[in-house]
């Protein structure tokens, strides 16, 4: 099996215990992505500032090739929820809890790598 990484970013997966670094997979060309429409449905307001709320809607999913034998499509969370149902070929990076965060200096927080995929 291999896997293709579509998304923007060179991916880092870390062992369970976020100690290790296991690979490295290189951004294969241009990122999968979903088309988006926003429409204005209000708006906040904070210290006089009125802020737009928009209704996001989603629609065709592009850059995504077809399944392909013993292939796995990395993809974005919303490229992958987009599809979720119709494709098992496809998974994201799981940047939830279980992610890899850099512990101090200027990235303090940000994600390192991550420990799983999701779909």
């Amino acid at each position: 099996m291999s896997l293709v990484n579509l998304t923007p970013h060179v991916l880092v997966v870390y062992d369970e215990d976020g100690e290790k670094e296991l690979a490295r997979i290189p951004v294969a060309g241009e990122a999968a992505r979903v088309e988006t429409r926003a429409t204005k449905i209000g708006e906040v307001e904070i210290d006089g500032v009125s802020i737009p709320v928009v209704s996001t809607e989603f629609g065709e999913v592009k850059n995504l090739p077809d399944p392909k034998d013993g292939v796995t499509y990395v993809t974005s969370i919303i490229v992958a929820q987009a599809i979720r149902g119709l494709r098992d070929d496809v998974v994201a990076p799981d940047t939830g809890p279980t992610a890899v965060r850099f512990a101090d200096g200027p990235n303090k927080g940000q994600i390192k790598g991550v420990r799983q995929f999701t779909r």
